[in-house]
């Protein structure tokens, strides 16, 4: 496949990704800190939405690998997913002068749409791009273009919402960053629809039952090793804008710090890639879990004014980062057994299903637990409370979804072969 070709698939990945970061990690600091509603039922209410999220994924998945032979076929669902998702996150950040209760259900709703606007365009794209290549290395070249592209998109939404808050103020900056980011999911929609290289679409066949697609036993397991690193990874997702402001005490610098990580993680791709097509994609994951966990604990030992130290954990752990995103969905790709390429959706809904999975009990376990434990935003009286929830459980996380993947019969191998061995 051809650069101009991957680049032109990866470009609805920037904008994707870009919706992403201020979904999970700056709703909850916008609505907990800046208009005042109880973090912990700030934390139901995300409970709540990111499980109706969850559980929609699998038949979303369903209804992207149907529409696929339609008169309009993806590019229609995403399209119009594309719009949803557009208003949905301008009425995200624009909330109307409401008293609290009704603040919790205009939350409740616009996370709702947004959620769902999102799934169907992502789950969309991701078949799509399962479908660009049968070639098993070709797909870590796919993947690593798309979370590449995403990798962009989220130093953008690092970056640009804090620029504009600071400028504008919370309300104001929020709902310019949700028209800035409409126009560039305009255009990348249109790259991407006109210019990426056409999916292989499987011939029309009924859809496998969810018992058959999970019946291969190194599916299953790749399944539980992901939601438990990604629960590791939606954790600091949650925390780190309450984690730099009331441990490090220098919420000015939350920008650079988030963009300095992702940064590094777009940077690091390439190596991941190189690693695994000579090591083999679960070892390279592997490599990639051991030096995460190995840089992020020493975050739960710093305190206000270890700014810069910070600036190194993120390096460190956001070059791990790369390995997160680019390898899991080629492995589960290189796993979708041949007799079950139609239901590429369904795979990847059930993979989007995990991912969301992860974020809910990241925030329906985090800011409870945050709370039981005294904490209150804009106080440091539980500040190292904080630090250990947010830095110390994710990493005993990584490290158990590292010990499940070693366990794939005490050796790592590539996915066919572990398909065999199981």
């Amino acid at each position: 496949m051809t650069t101009r070709g991957l680049s032109a698939y990866a470009a609805l990945g920037l904008p994707l990704a870009m919706a992403a970061l201020p979904i999970y990690v700056a709703a909850p600091q916008f609505y907990g800190a800046e208009l005042g509603l109880d973090l912990a039922m700030l934390g139901s209410v995300l409970f709540f939405a990111r499980l109706v999220d969850t559980a929609q994924d699998p038949w979303l998945g369903r209804w992207v690998d149907a529409s696929q032979h339609r008169p309009q076929g993806w590019p229609g669902l995403m399209r119009w997913g594309s719009a949803a998702l557009a208003l949905g996150l301008y009425a995200l950040f624009s909330p109307p002068a409401l008293a609290a209760g009704w603040l919790y259900a205009w939350l409740a709703l616009c996370l709702v749409l947004v959620y769902t606007a999102h799934s169907v365009v992502n789950i969309a794209y991701l078949a799509w791009g399962t479908r660009l290549s049968d070639q098993v290395d070709a797909r870590a070249r796919i993947s690593a273009w798309r979370e590449g592209a995403g990798l962009l998109g989220v130093v953008l939404a690092s970056v640009l919402p804090v620029v504009l808050v600071q400028a504008l103020g919370a309300q104001a900056g929020y709902a310019w960053f949700s028209l800035l980011f409409a126009a560039l999911l305009a255009i990348a929609l249109y790259t991407t629809l006109g210019w990426s290289p056409a999916p292989q679409l499987a011939p029309k066949a009924a859809p496998t039952p969810w018992r058959t697609l999970l019946a291969p036993p190194a599916v299953r397991r790749l399944c539980l090793v992901y939601l438990l690193n990604a629960t590791a990874v939606a954790i600091p997702a949650t925390l780190v804008l309450f984690y730099v402001a009331d441990v490090l005490r220098a919420p000015e610098a939350s920008g650079w710090l988030l963009a300095s990580y992702f940064v590094s993680g777009a940077l690091a791709l390439p190596a991941w890639v190189y690693l695994a097509a000579r090591l083999g994609k679960a070892r390279a994951w592997l490599l990639g879990m051991l030096l995460g966990a190995s840089a992020f604990c020493w975050a739960a030992l710093l305190g206000p004014g270890d700014t810069w130290q910070f600036a190194l954990v993120c390096i460190l752990s956001g070059g791990a980062l790369g390995a997160d995103l680019a390898l899991p969905p080629a492995l589960l790709a290189d796993l979708i057994p041949a007799e079950h390429r139609h239901d590429t959706g369904g795979y990847f809904g059930l993979w989007a299903m995990l991912g969301k999975l992860a974020l809910a009990l990241s925030a329906g376990v985090g800011l409870p637990l945050l709370s039981w434990l005294g904490y209150v935003p804009g106080q440091q009286q539980a500040a190292a409370a904080l630090a250990l929830v947010y830095a110390g459980l994710p990493c005993v996380l990584k490290l158990l979804s590292g010990a499940l993947l070693l366990g794939w019969r005490g050796r790592l191998a590539e996915a066919p072969l572990l398909e065999k061995q199981a």
